[in-house]
């Protein structure tokens, strides 16, 4: 039997990732208080049930601080993934002021933006136990897709994802490692290479033949190569890399795909791209 506890501020995905679960097979339960986890599996093991997602968040909001300390437990019976959404406070509310739903935390006196504010408090030591999914720049379909990738991953080895993003959207809430290459000549500014991105054979040969992105690529490849196996010793589920430049279209995502073709061979790796996708 394998547990996916799904977590994180509300407002960012939680129901679209509990619903792609439901479509891959699993059985899901939505708002479960903490301490009925334990009995659930009791009661569906002997069902026949191998596949379950709860997902758990500040709509019970004294079960979430039990949380870790549980799932610590449960870990030692069976299979726990976590799997905790974020998004930046700004998309938060505005996704609130679009649903014209209250925030779970509204209480008459705080602000959305506090409600937000005191949530990520609650949530932050589940928060350190989890994947992370930054879904501010992200549709459903793009979560969706992220969240199927997460589903297949083999949780006995470390994953290695390499993100792009541009700078001007903001840096990925679910960053480890964050890598500037704006510096670079950028492609943007060739009116034939503007339309295209990172993954076009004509920017790619833009950036193999320029000596400065040869020489980027080689650093950032020696950083990640020479900390991996502190991450690795440090038990970490995931390393998320990522890459930024202004736009999000061009340097980056050449960089996270030639980053990725580097470590396959030594890692489990995912590429993710935020603009693109």
């Amino acid at each position: 039997m394998q547990l996916f506890l799904i977590s994180g501020l509300s407002g960012s995905g939680k129901s679209v990732a509990l619903k792609t679960l439901e479509d891959a097979g699993f059985y899901c339960v939505d708002n479960l208080p903490a301490e009925l986890l334990s009995s659930l599996v009791e009661q569906l093991l002997p069902a026949g049930f191998r596949n379950i997602a709860v997902s758990v968040d500040v709509r019970n909001a004294r079960s979430v601080q039990v949380l870790p300390s549980l799932l610590q437990l449960m870990q030692n019976k069976m299979a726990v993934r976590v799997l905790f959404l974020d998004a930046q406070t700004e998309t938060l509310v505005k996704r609130f002021s679009e649903t014209r739903r209250l925030h779970p935390l509204n209480d008459g006196v705080r602000t959305l933006p506090e409600c937000v504010a005191y949530e990520r408090e609650l949530l932050a030591e589940i928060s350190s136990i989890g994947h992370h999914i930054d879904t501010t720049e992200l549709n459903a379909n793009a979560l969706r897709a992220w969240i199927k990738q997460f589903i297949n991953l083999d949780r006995a080895r470390l994953t290695l994802l390499f993100e792009s993003f541009g700078f001007k959207h903001g840096i990925p809430l679910d960053a480890d490692l964050v890598f500037d290459v704006r510096c670079l000549p950028n492609p943007h500014y060739n009116e034939n290479l503007r339309p295209l991105t990172g993954r076009d054979a004509a920017v790619i040969e833009f950036l193999e033949n320029t000596s400065a992105a040869q020489d980027m690529f080689g650093d950032i490849r020696n950083f990640v190569e020479r900390w991996l196996p502190c991450y690795i010793a440090d038990n970490r589920s995931y390393l998320t890399v990522a890459v930024g430049c202004t736009g999000g279209q061009h340097r980056s995502v050449y960089f996270a795909e030639k980053l990725a073709r580097h470590f396959e061979n030594q890692q489990q790796v995912l590429v993710r791209h935020r603009e693109l996708a």
